[in-house]
């Protein structure tokens, strides 16, 4: 773009360039992770530290989905971020990170064998919803709740064709599945039943690994992509396949 279009524009150097580098961002993204096979994305805090019962509990699962074929994918930091790559490396599995730039917090686990660099935010969720069969979200602060949020908003809208996504502890995410069920969905009508079934609580390792599991196993797509059968029907009510994976841990 020459300097005549970009004042006519209002277009700036600097801004052009950008893009570009969010380009650039999605190639090398889509390009390292179009063969990685069955994957899980999960998600949970940066600054749990080794000791911590959500660190191990992370480790633990990974380590199951890992030997069952599945390549995990995490933020690529610290704390439960690490825990998850640690869990897959250990067994010999594929180990993905996407690390993200950041002026604190973030420095890359020693635990991958797969490790891209993100600068802006909404290419790196691109990355962890494209690839993947399952989410899992750990306990985690507002970046577990964002990546949580977007999956669930994904999903109910026909963004996202369907796919399991589980609340990793009871304990831990009870305030939160109890606040939207008395207050978004029964208080305020903002939610429905039938969106609430859109994700799971779980407490054991084995059983999110078995939802998900059973889920790639029954042939679903994956992935950012329209849901098969909602082509000609956007309208219909809820997602068909939105109790398929509906498992409670009360």
């Amino acid at each position: 773009m020459n300097d005549d279009k970009i004042a006519r524009f209002g277009v700036s150097a600097e801004e052009t360039w950008r893009v570009f580098r969010i380009m650039a961002e999605f190639v090398e993204g889509f390009e390292e992770l179009a063969t990685i096979g069955p994957a899980v994305s999960i998600f949970g805090s940066a600054v749990a530290k080794k000791t911590d019962k959500y660190y191990k509990l992370t480790e633990k699962t990974a380590t199951i989905l890992a030997k069952a074929g599945f390549a995990i994918i995490s933020g690529g930091g610290g704390g439960i971020m690490e825990a998850a790559n640690k869990g897959a490396a250990k067994v010999g599995g594929k180990s993905i990170g996407l690390n993200i730039d950041l002026p604190h917090e973030q420095a890359p686990n020693k635990y991958q064998n797969l490790n891209l660099h993100f600068r802006y935010f909404f290419c790196r969720k691109v990355m962890f919803l494209k690839y993947a069969n399952g989410f899992i979200a750990m306990p985690g602060g507002f970046g577990t709740l964002d990546e949580f949020s977007e999956a669930l908003v994904l999903i109910q809208t026909f963004k996202q064709a369907v796919f399991p996504v589980i609340l990793m502890d009871s304990d831990y995410w009870s305030g939160l599945v109890n606040w939207m069920k008395k207050v978004m969905m029964t208080k305020h009508g903002y939610v429905t039943k039938k969106d609430m079934n859109v994700f799971s609580v779980c407490d054991d390792p084995q059983e999110a690994a078995d939802i998900i599991i059973d889920f790639q196993k029954s042939g679903k797509q994956r992935g950012i992509q329209e849901p098969a059968g909602l082509k000609k029907n956007h309208n219909s009510a809820f997602h068909p396949d939105f109790n398929c994976y509906k498992r409670w841990k009360r």
